[in-house]
C-alpha cells in the first residue's frame, strides 16, 4: 500500500509541475502575441481592446470594402482573440494556485 500512496503523491507533484510550466508558457505566448498586437496598434493608432470592441459591434463595417484593412482586421481580430483566451487561461491557473505558489524565483548570479 505504501507504494500506492507514493505513486499518487508523485502524480500530484507531476501535475503541479506541469501546471507551473503551463502558466509560464502562457506568459511567454501572451508576450509574443502582444508584440504582434503592438504592430497593428501602431499602424492604426488605437489599442487592440478598442479596435475589437468597435469591430464586434459593427462600427468598422465600412472598412470591409478595402482589401488591406479587411485582411489586417481579420488577422488583428484573430491574434487578439487568441490573446484573450491565453489571458483567461492564465487568470484561471493563477486563481487556482495563487501567486506565491506560481511565482518562479530565479537565483541572482
Amino acid at each position: 500500500m505504501g507504494g500506492g500512496v507514493k505513486g499518487e503523491v508523485d502524480k500530484v507533484l507531476m501535475r503541479r509541475q506541469r501546471s507551473l510550466v503551463d502558466i509560464h508558457e502562457l506568459v511567454i505566448e501572451m508576450k509574443l502575441l502582444e508584440r504582434r498586437l503592438t504592430l497593428y496598434e501602431e499602424k492604426y493608432g488605437v489599442l487592440s481592446a478598442d479596435f475589437y470592441a468597435a469591430l464586434t459591434t459593427g462600427q468598422l463595417d465600412h472598412y470591409d470594402t478595402f482589401d488591406e484593412s479587411r485582411i489586417d482586421f481579420s488577422r488583428w481580430k484573430g491574434i487578439y482573440e487568441t490573446w484573450l483566451r491565453r489571458k483567461e487561461a492564465y487568470a484561471r491557473q493563477l486563481q487556482e494556485r495563487g501567486l506565491a505558489q506560481t511565482l518562479r524565483v530565479q537565483p541572482a548570479y
